[in-house]
């Protein structure tokens, strides 16, 4: 029988997609790709395809999945079979710099960054910024890799020459330009099969612990200082969000074949929105959703449902 095929490397992350689909009675299999065989000659199952495979993978010991992961891609769409998340959202989830040539071709404004290779040449970048705050990230990211803030080139020298320096996996480090948000937050705007779900408020008070589903805390430098508040949820979904980037959001989405995606932004004191991150394995805070009411993994499930359904013709409930 056709299925629904997840393509990932972390089941903690994928658990809260199969609960859902088992919820739904949606057959699927899990393709867990830290590490495996391709047979070019043999064609793929029957069924669709949902890749989840992240950047940060190495971090988990899974160096080279994301590199297997784009192969089995190829051969899956080479042979027709329909893939979600397919391999331009693989190329654009492990390179940040694809992702910002991408947003500003569409039109969506990116910090200023510079992407640079070898310590050297991260002093020559940070130089360019000509005095003003900058953080460091890695290209190839997730879970805040990389990411400090720098109010000047000493600091940064003293970083990239001492031993908490952090190599990026594919040698590539960006210097970008550090967008202060008057109140402390980003927005994190989420879609499946194409179309906006909801917008998540993150609080940054405490540091940018961006992920909803791990502990992703940065180092202290990158800790925004501010005045003491009162405890408040660290993810609160939006009421009623709406604005204008959403629309260019889903033109940058759908120009790229992806189906689902959280995109970052965050508004300076102007008001004025600065995207920098599409995360193409998008996952979601529990609490946040309970409160609101809405659940982008059984949104998500219901799609790939309706897909295999759509495809295949496999009844679900």
């Amino acid at each position: 029988m056709s299925k629904v095929y997840i393509i990932h490397e972390n089941s903690e992350w994928t658990v809260h997609l199969t609960k859902r689909l088992e919820e739904l009675g949606v057959p699927y299999e899990e393709w867990h790709l830290d590490e495996g065989l391709l047979e070019l000659s043999k064609e793929p199952p029957e069924g669709i395809y949902y890749s989840r495979m992240s950047a940060s993978s190495h971090t988990r010991g899974h160096r080279f999945a994301p590199e297997y992961t784009a192969q089995v891609l190829s051969w899956l769409e080479i042979h027709g079979r329909k893939v979600f998340n397919g391999s331009r959202a693989l190329e654009l989830e492990v390179s940040k710099v694809k992702q910002y040539l991408e947003l500003n071709k569409h039109g969506v404004r990116t910090p200023r960054t510079i992407a640079a290779v070898g310590k050297k040449q991260l002093l020559v970048a940070a130089r360019k910024f000509d005095g003003i705050p900058f953080i460091t990230k890695h290209n190839r990211a997730g879970k805040g890799l990389g990411v400090q803030l720098f109010q000047s080139i000493e600091a940064l020298k003293a970083y990239v020459e001492g031993p908490s320096f952090e190599e990026p996996v594919d040698g590539v480090t960006l210097i970008q330009e550090y967008i202060q948000s008057p109140d402390s937050y980003i927005t994190r705007c989420e879609f499946v099969g194409g179309e906006f779900v909801y917008a998540v408020r993150v609080d940054t008070s405490e540091g940018f612990e961006l992920c909803p589903a791990d502990a992703c805390q940065i180092g202290d430098l990158f800790c925004p200082v501010g005045e003491e508040v009162e405890e408040k949820p660290k993810f609160q979904v939006i009421e009623g969000f709406s604005d204008p980037i959403i629309d260019q959001y889903k033109r940058v989405l759908e120009a790229n074949n992806i189906n689902v995606a959280g995109i970052e932004f965050i508004k300076n004191e102007s008001g004025e929105i600065f995207t920098y991150d599409i995360n193409t394995n998008t996952n979601y805070n529990s609490d946040a959703e309970a409160k609101a009411g809405k659940f982008g993994m059984m949104q998500l499930a219901k799609f790939l449902g309706e897909e295999l359904a759509a495809e295949y013709g496999v009844v679900t409930k």
